[in-house]
């Protein structure tokens, strides 16, 4: 019996060793960058630390270079660290780069529907489209920003019913940023109250975190395996579900009172264009994942933001008490807040970038793929091969910025306080597949920091350490601490 089990033991082991030779011939005959040696069938996996894979890449990339190569079971990934090289393949070859790259955490919902997901023809017509009528309800025009600055007046209501009290402003700005986006796709914002919008932000909030915790990486790196595998994992497609639901029931709506003169939002214009059939690519389906997809480019992130930029305002009230100089010195005491107000504020420009700059939210961005074969740095990247070019890699770049780690408003002024740009600055990642949202995006914080510091002095009895504003990096989105402040009025007031 002994003797049996000594023999299967050693077959298992010269088969194991076998397996194993053979697959790493095969891995090194490839002309990929560099990178941990792989396993057979988890890959890298064992490599990377548990919940923590922001960090291991960011470490991979000091050992292996600006270029390297993970495999997420037995596909390959290239990492892309640093701002030169990532500026080389999104912008200098933008083309090559543009695709989109596999997210299990997402595609097993989507499948090739919507607008973030997608690729070809398809993703160019409904990205030409949403650009568009973002463009027409809301960046850069007159309204939009009306909208914002109303809703930024409901909040601070909302904050002054407190009453100074210590509170979480997590959900106030949830619901404030939210109705901004509500009102371009569906022509109407929610009462902070309101049942069903505060269960359709609890998803979001739900999903991101499922997402970015350590199932969702496990999910994304082995989807073969954990597909069925038990665990908190599966509530990210249950609870993307439950928002498709939400949607459709507003696109129903829309349907029904539609009137192709007069489209009230995104969701009209989109069912106009539908009707027209000068696209296969307008479907209900498009429509309602398309909508979800610009709810987590303009929900979340911007929430995020903001909530990093008051808990570093507390920590650091020297800056806080410049930025209300300024608010106080431009805009006085009538005036609200605008976006043409940005260019005699240079102080207050220069707090949110670096704000965007540090927070780092979403520090893997989103995958690329390339769309042919091709010769990168001496290294041959086979068409549809994953890329992830780490944005935490460029916007803490020391190259780019003397702090990297630490949050600097004068990474973004010249040496007369003036505001100057750095090309690094790319919290919105960057070529064509930069976020359609950006200008949006920019004008929300903008915003409602002036208004929300123009009315208030942020404070809070707990001393926050350097080490409590950073962002807490684990995987798809980063996030601050939790925290508590208060927000005590101000003479000057809206």
């Amino acid at each position: 019996m002994d003797l049996a089990w000594m023999c299967s033991l050693l077959l298992a082991v010269v088969i194991s060793c076998l397996i194993y030779s053979s697959w790493n011939m095969m891995y090194k005959q490839r002309n990929l960058p560099p990178g941990p040696t792989p396993f057979p069938v988890v890959g890298n996996i064992l490599h990377i630390k548990r919940g923590q894979l922001v960090k291991s890449l960011m470490e991979f990339a000091e050992k292996y270079g600006s270029v390297y190569t993970i495999y997420f079971g037995h596909n390959p990934v290239i990492v892309l660290a640093g701002y030169e090289t990532v500026k080389e393949a999104l912008v200098d070859r933008t083309e090559v780069f543009s695709g989109r790259g596999a997210m299990p955490t997402f595609d097993q919902f989507f499948q090739g529907y919507g607008l973030a997901f997608v690729n070809g023809e398809r993703w160019k017509d409904l990205r030409r489209f949403s650009l568009t009528v973002l463009r027409n309800f809301g960046m850069g025009r007159k309204p939009v920003e009306e909208r914002i600055q109303e809703e930024a007046g409901l909040l601070v209501e909302r904050i002054r019913s407190c009453k100074e009290k210590s509170i979480d402003p997590t959900n106030f700005l949830l619901q404030a940023v939210s109705n901004i986006i509500c009102t371009i796709v569906f022509g109407n914002r929610f009462e902070y109250d309101n049942k069903g919008f505060r269960q359709l932000l609890t998803l979001f909030s739900a999903i991101f975190k499922d997402i970015s915790g350590p199932w969702g990486q496990l999910l994304d790196m082995l989807p073969g395996i954990m597909c069925y595998i038990p665990g908190p994992h599966k509530r990210i497609q249950t609870n993307l579900e439950k928002l498709e639901k939400f949607i459709f029931e507003r696109v129903d709506m829309h349907k029904t009172t539609l009137d192709i003169n007069s489209p009230r939002d995104y969701i009209d214009c989109f069912l106009i264009k539908q009707q027209m059939r000068d696209s296969p690519h307008f479907s209900t389906e498009n429509l309602t994942k398309g909508i979800m997809n610009l709810f987590f480019a303009g929900t979340e992130t911007i929430t995020t933001t903001l909530r990093s930029a008051f808990l570093i305002l507390v920590k650091y009230p020297e800056i806080q008490a410049k930025l209300h100089e300024e608010i106080d010195r431009v805009i006085g005491e009538n005036h609200i807040p605008s976006t043409q107000d940005r260019s005699r504020m240079p102080y207050m420009d220069a707090v949110t970038h670096e704000v965007q700059r540090f927070s780092d939210i979403l520090p893997l961005n989103l995958p690329h793929a390339v769309t042919q074969n091709t010769n990168f740095k001496g290294y041959i990247i086979p068409k549809g091969t994953v890329v992830y070019p780490l944005l935490c890699s460029v916007l803490h770049d020391p190259k780019e910025f003397s702090t990297p780690h630490k949050f600097n408003p004068d990474h973004f002024l010249d040496n007369n306080g003036c505001f100057k740009k750095n090309n690094a600055f790319m919290p919105f990642s960057a070529g064509k597949r930069v976020c359609s949202g950006e200008s949006l995006a920019r004008m929300e914080i903008f915003i409602y920091l002036a208004i929300i510091l123009k009315n208030f002095t942020l404070t809070s009895e707990t001393e926050f350490t350097e080490e409590d504003i950073k962002p807490r990096r684990t995987g798809f989105a980063n996030a601050p601490m939790s925290y508590k402040i208060s927000f005590i009025p101000r003479a000057v007031s809206l």
